[in-house]
């Protein structure tokens, strides 16, 4: 069977397979380009704690990635019909997806992780403190450059500006784990945007000495927070 075409840039989207909740595996289809997961119908209630783990090591994995803008609209790699704008509520906030009536939706990284609780508003100090020290960060809902020394939202979707919760991601992981007490502490609330921010400059760096084709003025929170929190549950 062809690989599916990714609903955004239309190249053929990567199967990868992940544990099915009760046995088998379930597989699901990933642009790293985009940083997107299509789920065919209910893959992803179907999707096990540990597959939800996976699917997390493989966003730390890629999140180097060269990325680009998600098209408008996007189209169902199944049958090729527009795909329709979607939200639901979790406890960690709201989460955007673009679905196909019939065939299934297509999600973000950054989305599928709100999704997952592992992410969370920024308090008005932590927001403060970025300004500061990074001026531009990447909207968690579109991807578009947000200047969040005038904004407080992305100005073309709206998302609010979001950063990953260690300490969520703790308590997710630590469920989905059977390693759990090999768990290293994540950094305490306070000091989860200097971390973050270490991570980014550093980040930043390595791309520029490497003449990355990322833009390496524009910082990613939720990305960084994923590389740092991996290296801690990991060990």
């Amino acid at each position: 069977m062809a690989a599916p075409a990714c609903p955004s840039c239309r190249a053929p989207m990567q199967a990868q397979r992940f544990p099915r909740k009760l046995n088998g595996d379930v597989e699901l289809d990933l642009c790293f380009s985009c940083q997107g997961i299509w789920f065919d119908d209910y893959e992803s209630l179907q999707l096990a704690p540990a597959g939800v783990v996976d699917l997390f090591r493989l966003i730390h994995e890629h999140r180097d990635d060269q990325r680009v803008s998600l098209a408008n609209p996007l189209h169902c790699p199944r049958c090729g019909e527009r795909l329709i704008h979607s939200q639901d509520r979790v406890r960690s906030g709201v989460f955007n997806y673009q679905r196909c009536g019939q065939h299934g939706r297509f999600i973000t990284f950054a989305q599928f992780m709100i999704e997952k609780g592992f992410v969370r508003q920024l308090t008005g100090a932590e927001i403060d403190e970025i300004k500061v020290r990074i001026g531009t960060v990447r909207c968690t809902g579109c991807g578009a450059p947000v200047d969040i020394r005038k904004d407080s939202a992305c100005t073309h979707c709206r998302a609010p500006i979001a950063i990953l919760d260690p300490q969520a991601v703790e308590q997710a992981l630590s469920g989905y784990r059977e390693a759990a007490a090999k768990q290293a502490t994540p950094p305490a609330p306070a000091l989860l945007a200097e971390t973050i921010l270490d991570a980014e400059r550093e980040r930043s760096r390595q791309q520029r000495e490497r003449g990355s084709g990322l833009n390496a003025d524009i910082g990613d929170l939720l990305l960084d927070g994923v590389a740092m929190v991996w290296d801690l549950v990991r060990r």
